[in-house]
Protein backbone atom coordinates (compact mmCIF):
# COMPACT_ATOMS: atom_id res chain seq x y z
CA UNK A 1 0.00 0.00 0.00
CA UNK A 2 2.78 2.41 0.91
CA UNK A 3 4.57 1.47 -2.31
CA UNK A 4 1.50 2.31 -4.38
CA UNK A 5 1.07 5.70 -2.69
CA UNK A 6 4.74 6.50 -3.31
CA UNK A 7 4.44 5.53 -6.99
CA UNK A 8 1.33 7.67 -7.34
CA UNK A 9 3.09 10.69 -5.81
CA UNK A 10 5.97 10.19 -8.22
CA UNK A 11 3.59 10.14 -11.20
CA UNK A 12 1.83 13.31 -10.03
CA UNK A 13 5.16 15.04 -9.47
CA UNK A 14 6.28 14.04 -12.98
CA UNK A 15 3.10 15.38 -14.52
CA UNK A 16 3.50 18.61 -12.57
CA UNK A 17 7.08 19.04 -13.74
CA UNK A 18 6.07 18.24 -17.34
CA UNK A 19 3.29 20.87 -17.10
CA UNK A 20 5.78 23.46 -15.86
CA UNK A 21 8.14 22.58 -18.68
CA UNK A 22 5.41 23.03 -21.28
CA UNK A 23 4.38 26.35 -19.73
CA UNK A 24 7.99 27.53 -19.77
CA UNK A 25 8.34 26.46 -23.39
CA UNK A 26 5.18 28.30 -24.37
CA UNK A 27 6.34 31.45 -22.54
CA UNK A 28 9.72 31.20 -24.28
CA UNK A 29 8.12 30.84 -27.71
CA UNK A 30 5.83 33.80 -27.02
CA UNK A 31 8.82 35.93 -26.03
CA UNK A 32 10.75 34.91 -29.16
CA UNK A 33 7.78 35.65 -31.42
CA UNK A 34 7.17 39.02 -29.79
CA UNK A 35 10.85 39.87 -30.11
CA UNK A 36 10.85 39.03 -33.79
CA UNK A 37 7.70 41.06 -34.35
CA UNK A 38 9.12 44.07 -32.54
CA UNK A 39 12.37 43.70 -34.45
CA UNK A 40 10.55 43.73 -37.79
CA UNK A 41 8.54 46.80 -36.81
CA UNK A 42 11.64 48.57 -35.54
CA UNK A 43 13.70 47.72 -38.58
CA UNK A 44 10.91 48.90 -40.89
CA UNK A 45 10.69 52.18 -39.03
CA UNK A 46 14.43 52.66 -39.44
CA UNK A 47 14.57 51.78 -43.12
CA UNK A 48 14.28 54.56 -45.74
CA UNK A 49 11.07 54.79 -47.73
CA UNK A 50 11.05 52.32 -50.60
CA UNK A 51 9.95 53.63 -53.99
CA UNK A 52 6.95 52.36 -55.83
CA UNK A 53 7.94 49.48 -58.16
CA UNK A 54 6.65 51.66 -61.02
CA UNK A 55 9.73 53.84 -60.69
CA UNK A 56 12.17 51.26 -59.30
CA UNK A 57 14.29 51.60 -62.44
CA UNK A 58 15.33 55.06 -63.49
CA UNK A 59 16.29 55.94 -67.07
CA UNK A 60 19.88 55.90 -65.82
CA UNK A 61 19.84 52.22 -64.93
CA UNK A 62 17.37 50.61 -67.32
CA UNK A 63 18.11 49.55 -70.87
CA UNK A 64 15.48 48.09 -73.15
CA UNK A 65 16.47 44.90 -74.94
CA UNK A 66 14.95 46.34 -78.12
CA UNK A 67 17.66 49.02 -78.16
CA UNK A 68 20.51 46.55 -78.40
CA UNK A 69 23.94 47.72 -77.31
CA UNK A 70 23.72 51.35 -78.50
CA UNK A 71 24.75 54.22 -76.24
CA UNK A 72 22.24 56.97 -75.35
CA UNK A 73 22.70 60.30 -77.11
CA UNK A 74 23.36 63.01 -74.55
CA UNK A 75 23.95 65.89 -76.97
CA UNK A 76 20.51 66.86 -78.24
CA UNK A 77 19.05 69.98 -79.85
CA UNK A 78 15.26 70.27 -80.19
CA UNK A 79 13.74 73.10 -82.19
CA UNK A 80 10.65 73.83 -80.14
CA UNK A 81 8.09 74.95 -82.71
CA UNK A 82 4.89 76.68 -81.61
CA UNK A 83 1.61 74.87 -80.92
CA UNK A 84 2.89 71.42 -81.93
CA UNK A 85 2.95 69.50 -78.60
CA UNK A 86 6.52 70.76 -78.24
CA UNK A 87 6.12 71.56 -74.52
CA UNK A 88 5.50 67.86 -73.89
CA UNK A 89 8.68 66.98 -75.79
CA UNK A 90 10.67 69.60 -73.87
CA UNK A 91 9.52 68.05 -70.60
CA UNK A 92 11.06 64.75 -71.74
CA UNK A 93 14.36 66.48 -72.45
CA UNK A 94 14.26 68.24 -69.10
CA UNK A 95 13.60 64.96 -67.28
CA UNK A 96 16.29 63.04 -69.13
CA UNK A 97 18.94 65.69 -68.57
CA UNK A 98 17.82 66.22 -64.98
CA UNK A 99 18.23 62.50 -64.21
CA UNK A 100 21.75 62.49 -65.65
CA UNK A 101 22.81 65.90 -64.30
CA UNK A 102 23.51 67.12 -67.85
CA UNK A 103 24.16 70.77 -68.62
CA UNK A 104 21.33 72.59 -70.39
CA UNK A 105 21.74 75.49 -72.78
CA UNK A 106 19.15 77.76 -71.13
CA UNK A 107 17.94 81.20 -72.24
CA UNK A 108 18.50 84.36 -70.22
CA UNK A 109 14.74 84.69 -69.95
CA UNK A 110 12.34 81.96 -71.06
CA UNK A 111 13.00 82.01 -74.80
CA UNK A 112 16.15 82.57 -76.84
CA UNK A 113 15.36 86.12 -77.89
CA UNK A 114 12.33 84.99 -79.91
CA UNK A 115 11.16 86.22 -82.40
CA UNK A 116 14.65 87.44 -83.32
CA UNK A 117 16.95 84.92 -85.03
CA UNK A 118 18.88 82.88 -82.48
CA UNK A 119 22.20 84.26 -81.29
CA UNK A 120 24.61 82.22 -79.15
CA UNK A 121 24.94 85.07 -76.66
CA UNK A 122 21.33 84.52 -75.61
CA UNK A 123 22.46 81.29 -73.87
CA UNK A 124 23.08 81.81 -70.18
CA UNK A 125 26.68 81.02 -69.29
CA UNK A 126 27.91 81.05 -72.89
CA UNK A 127 31.54 82.23 -73.03
CA UNK A 128 32.47 81.61 -76.65
CA UNK A 129 32.24 78.71 -79.12
CA UNK A 130 32.49 75.38 -77.28
CA UNK A 131 34.11 76.84 -74.18
CA UNK A 132 31.31 75.28 -72.13
CA UNK A 133 30.07 71.73 -72.85
CA UNK A 134 26.30 72.05 -73.24
CA UNK A 135 24.30 68.84 -73.66
CA UNK A 136 20.65 69.75 -74.25
CA UNK A 137 18.96 72.75 -75.89
CA UNK A 138 15.21 73.00 -76.40
CA UNK A 139 13.59 76.34 -75.52
CA UNK A 140 11.78 78.46 -78.10
CA UNK A 141 13.94 80.17 -80.69
CA UNK A 142 13.89 81.28 -84.30
CA UNK A 143 16.36 78.78 -85.69
CA UNK A 144 19.74 79.94 -86.99
CA UNK A 145 22.06 76.96 -87.29
CA UNK A 146 25.44 78.75 -87.51
CA UNK A 147 24.78 80.29 -84.10
CA UNK A 148 23.40 77.07 -82.61
CA UNK A 149 26.54 75.26 -83.81
CA UNK A 150 28.62 77.62 -81.67
CA UNK A 151 26.83 76.35 -78.58
CA UNK A 152 26.21 72.65 -79.21
CA UNK A 153 28.86 69.92 -79.79
CA UNK A 154 29.53 68.63 -83.30
CA UNK A 155 27.86 65.26 -82.59
CA UNK A 156 24.57 66.86 -81.50
CA UNK A 157 21.35 65.16 -82.64
CA UNK A 158 18.98 67.79 -84.13
CA UNK A 159 15.24 67.14 -84.29
CA UNK A 160 11.96 69.05 -84.38
CA UNK A 161 8.20 68.55 -84.74
CA UNK A 162 5.54 69.69 -87.25
CA UNK A 163 1.75 69.95 -87.26
CA UNK A 164 -0.89 70.25 -89.96
CA UNK A 165 -1.08 74.03 -90.68
CA UNK A 166 -4.87 74.09 -90.29
CA UNK A 167 -4.77 72.55 -86.80
CA UNK A 168 -1.83 74.80 -85.98
CA UNK A 169 -3.78 77.87 -87.17
CA UNK A 170 -6.73 76.91 -84.93
CA UNK A 171 -4.45 76.62 -81.91
CA UNK A 172 -2.47 79.73 -82.79
CA UNK A 173 -5.65 81.75 -83.25
CA UNK A 174 -6.98 80.70 -79.85
CA UNK A 175 -3.66 81.32 -78.13
CA UNK A 176 -2.50 84.53 -79.84
CA UNK A 177 -5.74 86.27 -80.84
CA UNK A 178 -5.21 89.04 -78.31
CA UNK A 179 -1.71 89.90 -79.56
CA UNK A 180 -1.56 89.15 -83.30
CA UNK A 181 -3.20 92.09 -85.11
CA UNK A 182 -4.34 89.88 -88.01
CA UNK A 183 -6.25 87.62 -85.62
CA UNK A 184 -7.46 90.49 -83.47
CA UNK A 185 -9.16 92.19 -86.40
CA UNK A 186 -11.09 89.10 -87.48
CA UNK A 187 -14.40 88.11 -85.87
CA UNK A 188 -13.28 84.50 -85.81
CA UNK A 189 -10.89 82.12 -87.50
CA UNK A 190 -13.50 81.31 -90.15
CA UNK A 191 -13.74 85.02 -90.92
CA UNK A 192 -9.94 85.24 -91.15
CA UNK A 193 -9.74 82.15 -93.36
CA UNK A 194 -12.18 83.60 -95.92
CA UNK A 195 -9.79 86.45 -96.79
CA UNK A 196 -6.53 86.52 -94.77
CA UNK A 197 -5.06 89.38 -96.81
CA UNK A 198 -7.86 91.64 -95.58
CA UNK A 199 -6.56 91.33 -92.00
CA UNK A 200 -2.84 90.68 -92.44
CA UNK A 201 -0.11 93.33 -92.51
CA UNK A 202 3.43 91.85 -92.60
CA UNK A 203 4.87 95.01 -91.05
CA UNK A 204 2.96 94.65 -87.78
CA UNK A 205 4.58 93.03 -84.79
CA UNK A 206 3.39 89.53 -83.82
CA UNK A 207 1.69 88.89 -87.15
CA UNK A 208 4.21 86.11 -87.73
CA UNK A 209 1.84 83.99 -85.62
CA UNK A 210 -0.78 84.33 -88.36
CA UNK A 211 1.14 83.07 -91.40
CA UNK A 212 3.55 80.16 -92.02
CA UNK A 213 4.50 79.98 -88.35
CA UNK A 214 6.51 76.77 -88.80
CA UNK A 215 8.47 78.28 -91.67
CA UNK A 216 9.20 81.29 -89.45
CA UNK A 217 10.37 79.13 -86.52
CA UNK A 218 12.77 77.29 -88.83
CA UNK A 219 14.36 80.65 -89.60
CA UNK A 220 12.92 80.99 -93.11
CA UNK A 221 11.10 83.91 -94.76
CA UNK A 222 7.46 83.25 -93.90
CA UNK A 223 6.16 86.17 -95.99
CA UNK A 224 7.79 85.04 -99.24
CA UNK A 225 5.48 84.32 -102.16
CA UNK A 226 5.09 80.60 -102.64
CA UNK A 227 6.90 78.85 -105.45
CA UNK A 228 7.89 75.21 -105.86
CA UNK A 229 11.58 76.10 -106.07
CA UNK A 230 11.45 78.22 -102.91
CA UNK A 231 9.50 75.58 -101.02
CA UNK A 232 11.94 72.82 -102.02
CA UNK A 233 14.90 75.00 -101.10
CA UNK A 234 13.47 75.55 -97.62
CA UNK A 235 12.65 71.86 -97.27
CA UNK A 236 16.24 70.97 -98.21
CA UNK A 237 17.60 73.40 -95.61
CA UNK A 238 15.51 71.68 -92.93
CA UNK A 239 16.61 68.22 -94.08
CA UNK A 240 20.26 69.22 -93.91
CA UNK A 241 19.95 70.64 -90.40
CA UNK A 242 17.72 68.03 -88.72
CA UNK A 243 18.15 64.29 -88.37
CA UNK A 244 14.51 63.63 -87.49
CA UNK A 245 11.23 65.52 -87.92
CA UNK A 246 8.28 64.33 -85.85
CA UNK A 247 4.54 64.84 -86.38
CA UNK A 248 2.29 65.95 -83.55
CA UNK A 249 -0.74 64.14 -85.11
CA UNK A 250 1.17 60.87 -84.72
CA UNK A 251 2.78 61.64 -81.41
CA UNK A 252 3.17 58.10 -80.07
CA UNK A 253 4.74 56.81 -83.28
CA UNK A 254 7.00 59.85 -83.16
CA UNK A 255 8.13 58.97 -79.66
CA UNK A 256 9.00 55.43 -80.72
CA UNK A 257 11.12 56.71 -83.61
CA UNK A 258 12.73 59.31 -81.36
CA UNK A 259 13.69 56.95 -78.55
CA UNK A 260 15.27 54.51 -80.98
CA UNK A 261 17.13 57.31 -82.75
CA UNK A 262 18.43 58.58 -79.39
CA UNK A 263 18.81 55.13 -77.81
CA UNK A 264 16.72 56.22 -74.82
CA UNK A 265 14.75 53.85 -72.56
CA UNK A 266 10.98 53.66 -72.77
CA UNK A 267 10.26 55.68 -69.61
CA UNK A 268 12.28 58.59 -70.98
CA UNK A 269 9.63 59.20 -73.67
CA UNK A 270 6.52 58.32 -71.65
CA UNK A 271 4.72 61.59 -70.97
CA UNK A 272 1.49 63.39 -70.15
CA UNK A 273 0.23 66.08 -72.53
CA UNK A 274 1.44 69.45 -71.25
CA UNK A 275 0.36 73.02 -72.09
CA UNK A 276 -2.89 71.71 -73.59
CA UNK A 277 -5.70 74.21 -73.96
CA UNK A 278 -9.27 73.68 -72.83
CA UNK A 279 -11.41 72.62 -75.76
CA UNK A 280 -14.80 74.24 -76.30
CA UNK A 281 -17.76 73.17 -78.32
CA UNK A 282 -18.00 74.49 -81.89
CA UNK A 283 -21.65 75.40 -81.33
CA UNK A 284 -22.48 79.05 -81.17
CA UNK A 285 -19.93 81.85 -81.09
CA UNK A 286 -18.31 81.17 -77.72
CA UNK A 287 -15.47 79.39 -79.45
CA UNK A 288 -14.33 82.50 -81.28
CA UNK A 289 -15.25 81.05 -84.64
CA UNK A 290 -12.91 78.05 -84.66
CA UNK A 291 -15.35 75.79 -86.53
CA UNK A 292 -14.20 75.63 -90.15
CA UNK A 293 -15.73 74.36 -93.37
CA UNK A 294 -13.73 72.22 -95.80
CA UNK A 295 -13.38 75.23 -98.10
CA UNK A 296 -12.06 77.40 -95.26
CA UNK A 297 -9.57 74.71 -94.33
CA UNK A 298 -8.41 74.62 -97.95
CA UNK A 299 -7.98 78.41 -97.91
CA UNK A 300 -5.93 78.24 -94.71
CA UNK A 301 -3.62 75.67 -96.29
CA UNK A 302 -3.27 77.95 -99.30
CA UNK A 303 -2.53 80.92 -97.01
CA UNK A 304 0.08 78.83 -95.20
CA UNK A 305 1.37 77.21 -98.39
CA UNK A 306 5.01 77.11 -97.28
CA UNK A 307 4.06 75.36 -94.04
CA UNK A 308 1.76 73.01 -95.96
CA UNK A 309 4.58 72.04 -98.30
CA UNK A 310 6.89 71.39 -95.35
CA UNK A 311 4.27 69.29 -93.59
CA UNK A 312 3.46 67.19 -96.66
CA UNK A 313 7.13 66.57 -97.42
CA UNK A 314 7.99 65.42 -93.91
CA UNK A 315 4.74 63.52 -93.51
CA UNK A 316 5.92 61.41 -96.45
CA UNK A 317 9.38 61.03 -94.89
CA UNK A 318 7.86 60.13 -91.53
CA UNK A 319 5.94 57.15 -92.90
CA UNK A 320 8.99 56.03 -94.83
CA UNK A 321 10.79 55.89 -91.49
CA UNK A 322 7.91 53.90 -90.00
CA UNK A 323 8.12 51.42 -92.88
CA UNK A 324 11.86 51.01 -92.29
CA UNK A 325 11.19 50.48 -88.59
CA UNK A 326 8.49 47.90 -89.37
CA UNK A 327 4.72 48.37 -89.11
CA UNK A 328 4.15 45.39 -86.81
CA UNK A 329 7.08 46.39 -84.62
CA UNK A 330 5.77 49.96 -84.47
CA UNK A 331 2.29 48.82 -83.43
CA UNK A 332 3.78 46.68 -80.69
CA UNK A 333 5.93 49.48 -79.32
CA UNK A 334 3.12 52.04 -79.50
CA UNK A 335 0.92 49.65 -77.49
CA UNK A 336 3.70 49.27 -74.93
CA UNK A 337 4.16 53.04 -74.71
CA UNK A 338 0.44 53.64 -74.19
CA UNK A 339 0.19 50.89 -71.60
CA UNK A 340 3.06 52.40 -69.65
CA UNK A 341 1.53 55.87 -69.86
CA UNK A 342 -1.83 54.58 -68.60
CA UNK A 343 -0.12 52.84 -65.69
CA UNK A 344 1.79 55.99 -64.75
CA UNK A 345 -1.38 58.07 -64.99
CA UNK A 346 -3.18 55.75 -62.57
CA UNK A 347 -0.30 55.94 -60.12
CA UNK A 348 0.51 59.64 -60.46
CA UNK A 349 -2.61 61.61 -61.29
CA UNK A 350 -5.91 62.53 -59.72
CA UNK A 351 -9.20 62.71 -61.65
CA UNK A 352 -8.35 59.60 -63.62
CA UNK A 353 -5.41 61.34 -65.26
CA UNK A 354 -7.52 64.02 -66.93
CA UNK A 355 -6.01 67.52 -67.16
CA UNK A 356 -7.77 70.15 -65.07
CA UNK A 357 -8.05 73.94 -65.02
CA UNK A 358 -5.14 75.69 -63.34
CA UNK A 359 -7.42 77.20 -60.69
CA UNK A 360 -8.32 73.69 -59.48
CA UNK A 361 -4.69 72.73 -58.85
CA UNK A 362 -4.06 73.11 -55.13
CA UNK A 363 -0.28 73.30 -55.43
CA UNK A 364 0.30 76.74 -56.92
CA UNK A 365 3.89 75.89 -57.83
CA UNK A 366 2.72 73.49 -60.57
CA UNK A 367 -0.03 75.61 -62.06
CA UNK A 368 0.62 76.19 -65.78
CA UNK A 369 1.25 79.74 -66.97
CA UNK A 370 -1.87 81.27 -68.52
CA UNK A 371 -1.56 83.18 -71.80
CA UNK A 372 -4.01 84.28 -74.43
CA UNK A 373 -7.78 83.86 -74.35
CA UNK A 374 -7.82 80.13 -73.62
CA UNK A 375 -7.33 78.20 -70.40
CA UNK A 376 -4.15 76.15 -70.23
CA UNK A 377 -4.69 72.89 -68.35
CA UNK A 378 -2.47 71.08 -65.87
CA UNK A 379 -2.51 68.12 -63.49
CA UNK A 380 -2.84 67.28 -59.82
CA UNK A 381 -0.86 64.50 -58.17
CA UNK A 382 -2.46 61.63 -56.33
CA UNK A 383 -2.36 62.19 -52.55
CA UNK A 384 -0.39 59.81 -50.34
CA UNK A 385 2.45 59.00 -52.74
CA UNK A 386 5.74 58.10 -51.11
CA UNK A 387 8.58 60.53 -51.63
CA UNK A 388 10.34 58.71 -54.48
CA UNK A 389 7.14 58.20 -56.47
CA UNK A 390 5.97 61.75 -55.78
CA UNK A 391 9.22 63.19 -57.14
CA UNK A 392 9.13 61.00 -60.25
CA UNK A 393 5.49 61.94 -60.94
CA UNK A 394 6.13 65.62 -60.24
CA UNK A 395 8.80 65.78 -62.95
CA UNK A 396 6.28 64.51 -65.50
CA UNK A 397 3.70 67.24 -64.79
CA UNK A 398 5.94 70.18 -63.85
CA UNK A 399 5.15 73.05 -66.26
CA UNK A 400 7.82 74.34 -68.59
CA UNK A 401 8.44 77.67 -66.84
CA UNK A 402 8.78 76.16 -63.38
CA UNK A 403 11.04 73.36 -64.65
CA UNK A 404 13.27 75.84 -66.46
CA UNK A 405 13.57 77.90 -63.26
CA UNK A 406 14.52 74.79 -61.30
CA UNK A 407 17.23 73.78 -63.77
CA UNK A 408 18.47 77.35 -63.95
CA UNK A 409 18.81 77.55 -60.17
CA UNK A 410 20.79 74.29 -60.12
CA UNK A 411 23.17 75.35 -62.88
CA UNK A 412 23.62 78.88 -61.61
CA UNK A 413 23.23 78.78 -57.81
CA UNK A 414 23.42 82.17 -56.18
CA UNK A 415 22.64 83.78 -52.86
CA UNK A 416 19.72 86.24 -52.76
CA UNK A 417 20.80 89.79 -53.53
CA UNK A 418 19.21 92.73 -51.67
CA UNK A 419 17.23 95.06 -53.89
CA UNK A 420 18.97 98.29 -54.83
CA UNK A 421 17.67 101.51 -53.32
CA UNK A 422 14.45 102.56 -54.95
CA UNK A 423 14.15 99.31 -56.95
CA UNK A 424 11.32 96.95 -56.08
CA UNK A 425 12.26 93.27 -55.84
CA UNK A 426 10.83 90.82 -58.33
CA UNK A 427 7.29 89.74 -57.62
CA UNK A 428 6.99 85.97 -57.32
CA UNK A 429 4.20 84.35 -59.27
CA UNK A 430 3.72 80.60 -59.61
CA UNK A 431 7.28 80.04 -58.39
CA UNK A 432 9.03 82.10 -61.08
CA UNK A 433 10.26 85.73 -61.28
CA UNK A 434 7.94 88.35 -62.63
CA UNK A 435 7.67 88.29 -66.38
CA UNK A 436 5.89 90.56 -68.76
CA UNK A 437 3.58 89.23 -71.39
CA UNK A 438 4.48 90.69 -74.75
CA UNK A 439 2.63 89.39 -77.77
CA UNK A 440 1.90 86.08 -76.10
CA UNK A 441 5.65 85.63 -75.55
CA UNK A 442 7.24 84.94 -72.18
CA UNK A 443 9.93 87.53 -71.88
CA UNK A 444 12.30 88.04 -68.95
CA UNK A 445 13.09 91.40 -67.46
CA UNK A 446 16.48 91.54 -69.18
CA UNK A 447 14.74 91.36 -72.55
CA UNK A 448 12.44 94.32 -71.90
CA UNK A 449 14.54 96.84 -73.78
CA UNK A 450 15.17 94.95 -77.01
CA UNK A 451 11.56 93.77 -77.06
CA UNK A 452 10.44 97.39 -77.38
CA UNK A 453 12.46 97.56 -80.59
CA UNK A 454 9.65 95.69 -82.36
CA UNK A 455 7.88 99.05 -82.53
CA UNK A 456 10.23 99.99 -85.42
CA UNK A 457 9.87 98.28 -88.82
CA UNK A 458 13.62 98.45 -89.50
CA UNK A 459 15.18 94.98 -89.21
CA UNK A 460 18.61 96.54 -89.55
CA UNK A 461 18.14 98.74 -86.49
CA UNK A 462 16.42 95.89 -84.68
CA UNK A 463 19.34 93.52 -85.32
CA UNK A 464 21.85 96.18 -84.27
CA UNK A 465 20.04 96.93 -81.02
CA UNK A 466 19.67 93.22 -80.23
CA UNK A 467 23.39 92.61 -80.80
CA UNK A 468 24.30 95.48 -78.46
CA UNK A 469 21.92 94.15 -75.80
CA UNK A 470 23.39 90.65 -76.16
CA UNK A 471 26.92 91.97 -75.68
CA UNK A 472 25.98 93.89 -72.55
CA UNK A 473 23.90 91.16 -70.93
CA UNK A 474 25.35 89.66 -67.72
CA UNK A 475 27.04 86.32 -68.20
CA UNK A 476 27.67 86.81 -71.93
CA UNK A 477 30.83 87.19 -73.92
CA UNK A 478 31.33 89.68 -76.72
CA UNK A 479 32.46 88.24 -80.06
Amino acid sequence: MAFRRKARRMRLLGCYRLGLLWKALLVFLAIVFAGQLLGVIFSKSMQPERPNPLFSLSPLDSQDSSLGSCRPHTHVMFLKTHKTASSTVLNMLYRFGDERSLRFALPLGYQFGYPLPFNAHRVKGYRGPHVVDFSIMGNHMRFHKPEVDKVMPSDTFYFSILRDPVALAESSYAYYKAVAPAFKRAKGLADFAEDPQQFYDPRLRNNHYARNLLWFDFGLDHNANFSESLARKGELAVRRAFSLILLSEHFDQSMVLLRHALCWPLDAVVSFSLNARQQKSNKGSSNGGLGLSDEQRRKLREWNALDWHLYQAFNHTFWEEVEKFGRARMESEVALLRSRRDLMARVCLRDGGRPVEASRIRDKTIRPFQSGLVKILGYELQPGLNNATNQACLKMIRPEIQYKDLLDARQFPRSPQPAAAGVAPYKKEMGHPRMMERGGMRVGEREREWDRSWATPSWGRLWSKWRMTSKNSPGTHSP
